[in-house]
């Protein structure tokens, strides 16, 4: 054993146990082992998920190669769709998509921001934690509970007193023309809404509350009111935060299946009136790959499935691009 020896003042020497300390990055063969196998485990979960997403892409590519060689490049242009002539086109699917996702970010978007600033600058704790829980239970309903409220409730309630009021009011717009029928472009965007609404303010909450209490005291002693505090000093703190909220509800609108599918009336055709039937990629897709039978109708399923697939990639690295422009104007501005 290795010892250490010590003299005392009269000379008799006595003797301890000396510590052994490691060097500095030494390592045992069975730690050396363990970081090993803890890199390849942390380096494999992190390839998985884009392994996944480009097997998704090649298998989407693949099985969508008889649509995309018949029908080439016009298949995004196209408004047609007959399964009996075998003649398909993607124009309407993309135009429900995008007019339906539109709407409800139109939608969401502020009432997310004002229900936000309410929990975390005006509302007691009390009714902030109520509201907060209520918002999140929300966010947990299928989304085909809702897509059977909006059949069942919403849409008649839409035909019986919302649309004919905007029939009358902004009738002479095209996008209020036409007969009130309840399901439509406009309830699917409004059903959209509500499902996307507590996910952008519950995050949206989140950033509030990390916008440290000094600097809103400091505006305060300025003496700026709240409105004031609210806009120039919350919001632009947690800009980048908002921004991010938002682009995951949108990638959340653009994906939307079962509660589309119940409302929007699942009709090809492009309208210019938000009263009118439509559909959605995803909607399309609910509806008629049980009955595809024939490989041209499969693939030009399947060729959708690949637009929406490519349309929110596209919105994602979008945000990631402005996220991180945004981030850097503001560690700049700091």
């Amino acid at each position: 054993m290795n010892k250490n020896i010590i003299s005392s003042e009269g000379g008799e020497e006595f003797t301890l146990p000396l510590r052994v300390v490691p060097k500095a990055g030494g390592q045992t063969r069975a730690t050396a082992r363990g970081d090993t196998a803890f890199r390849w485990v942390t380096v494999v979960s992190a390839m998985f998920v884009p392994l996944v997403m480009v097997a998704i892409g090649v298998e989407l590519i693949h099985s969508s190669l008889p649509a995309l060689k018949k029908f080439g490049p016009g298949f995004l242009v196209s408004e047609d769709w007959n399964p009996v002539l075998q003649s398909f086109g993607a124009a309407s699917s993309i135009y429900g998509t995008l007019v339906s996702t539109l709407i409800a970010m139109v939608i969401a978007v502020p009432l997310s921001l004002a229900i936000a600033l309410f929990l975390v600058e005006l509302a007691s704790p009390k009714i902030s934690r109520l509201v907060g829980t209520m918002i999140e239970l929300l966010a947990a309903i299928p989304s085909i509970i809702y897509g059977m409220w909006g059949l069942f409730v919403f849409a008649p309630f839409m035909a019986h007193y919302v649309q004919p009021v905007l029939g009358k009011t902004l009738g002479f717009l095209p996008l209020f023309q036409g007969p009130p029928l309840g399901i439509g472009m406009l309830t699917a965007g409004i059903i959209l809404a509500f499902m996307v609404l507590p996910f952008i303010s519950a995050i949206t909450r989140d950033v509030f509350k990390l916008v440290p209490n000094v600097v809103k005291e400091s505006a305060f002693g300025l003496g700026a009111t709240t409105w004031e505090v609210t806009y120039k000093v919350t919001i632009p703190y947690g800009l980048v935060g908002i921004i991010g909220a938002v682009f995951l509800g949108l990638g959340r609108a653009l994906g939307e299946t079962m509660a589309v599918t119940f409302v929007i009336g699942n009709a090809h055709r492009i309208a210019a009136s938000l009263f009118a039937p439509g559909n959605t990629i995803a909607s399309t897709l609910a509806n008629e790959f049980s009955e595809a039978t024939e490989p041209l109708y499969i693939g030009s399923l399947v060729a959708l499935g690949l637009v929406l697939y490519l349309l929110t990639y596209l919105v994602q690295i979008i945000s990631q691009m402005l996220l991180r422009r945004m981030y850097r104007a503001w560690s700049v501005g700091l």
